[in-house]
Formats: C-alpha cells, structure tokens, sequence
C-alpha cells in the first residue's frame, strides 16, 4: 500500500519553484506518493485571512524580495524577480495538472517545466499552446491532457481543492500535507524530512499541554 503526501500549491508561486525539486526527491527517498492538489489560492486567502501580493504592505513586500533573492542563491535556481507576465490565468495550467493525476500520471515533471517556465525562463504561461508544448516535454499527449483538463469534471474538482486545502488546515502556498500535519513553506522542507526520517507521530494543533 502506498504512502501518500498531499501537496498543496499554486503554479504562481515563486516559493512553490524553489522548493519543487526538492520536495519531490524527499518524497522519493521516502517512498511517497505525491497527490498533487494545484489550489486557487484567492479563495484559501479570503476564507483564512490572508492577503494577495498587491494588498500586502509595501514592508512585507520589499522583505518578500530579500527572501527571494537569499533562497534563488540557497537552491542554486535561476530565478526572475520580476517576471513579465505576472500574475497569469493559472487555471488551466491546474487543470493540466489534475488531468495527469486522474489518467493516473506523474505530474511531477510537467509542475516543474511550468513552474520554470514563469520563474527562470519569464515565458506566458497563459498561452494554452506553451502548456501543451511543455506536456509534450513531460511525456504527455499535450492535445488531450489539454482537452481533459478543459473538461467540466476536472473544472469541479479544481474549485473543489480549495475546501480540501482549507479543511487540511492550508492557508498558503507551497503546504506539503503529511499524515494531517501541514508544513507551510519551501523552508519547512529540512522539517518535513525530520519527520520522515525519524518516523515519530504527527504533530497536532489541539495537542494536550
């Protein structure tokens, strides 16, 4: 029986870039199998009182650049502040992702090809010809996994993500769900890896003094 790591992310986020390759090698060494849950994280942040980028204090915004710069160098990533075609659409790039996941595939290297495209390589990740032309790269048939993912079924289970993240306790991006616990952050990756290293019991909010 499989052992499974909900992974909770937008395409949009630089952090969810970073940290991806990563992740998906600890989930490998483990023996994990990634569920991939791409979440429209507008609707997480109005339920949980988070703010989208524009809304943030100018302070908190000029610091989330400092990080950016600090962990692009830490990873060893090529990484564009300022990426020309930020924010995108992002919907259907998710919906591509869940279309892998229901025909049973490993999204994995097709989240990382759209990922770079918007961070390292500043491309227009709206275009529906780019996305079918990186599935192609993943191993996909980019033709199909589009008209799949343009699908009402794959629509109503990327809307229904955000009650999923919500009700695992994720209120941002990237949020690696294990056995209940939630890491939020690429920078909670060395604690994720902590606990399956050492087997120990899932941490609980409602946990007794």
């Amino acid at each position: 029986m499989s052992r499974q790591i909900d992974y909770f992310f937008t395409l949009l986020s630089p952090w969810t870039y970073l940290g991806h390759d990563a992740f998906v090698a600890l989930a490998r060494e483990h023996g994990l199998e990634i569920r991939y849950r791409p979440t429209p994280l507008r609707s997480v942040f109005d339920e949980t009182g988070g703010l989208p980028l524009p809304k943030r204090h100018p302070v908190r915004q000029r610091y989330r650049i400092l990080e950016l710069q600090r962990w692009r160098e830490k990873r060893g990533l090529p990484l564009v502040l300022f990426p020309k075609h930020f924010p995108f659409d992002v919907a259907l790039a998710d919906r591509m992702v869940i279309a892998i996941g229901e025909a049973g595939g490993d999204a994995a290297g097709f989240v990382g090809l759209v990922l770079a495209g918007v961070w390292a390589r500043d491309e227009d990740l709206s275009r529906p010809e780019l996305l079918v032309e990186l599935a192609g790269q993943a191993g996909f048939d980019g033709a199909q996994l589009l008209a799949s993912a343009q699908s009402e079924a794959i629509g109503a289970r990327y809307l229904a993500t955000s009650d999923a993240a919500i009700a695992a306790g994720v209120f941002g991006a990237p949020s690696y769900v294990w056995q209940e616990e939630v890491f939020w952050g690429q920078d909670r990756l060395n604690l994720l890896a902590d606990a399956l290293a050492s087997g120990r019991q899932p941490y609980r909010s409602d946990a007794t003094r």
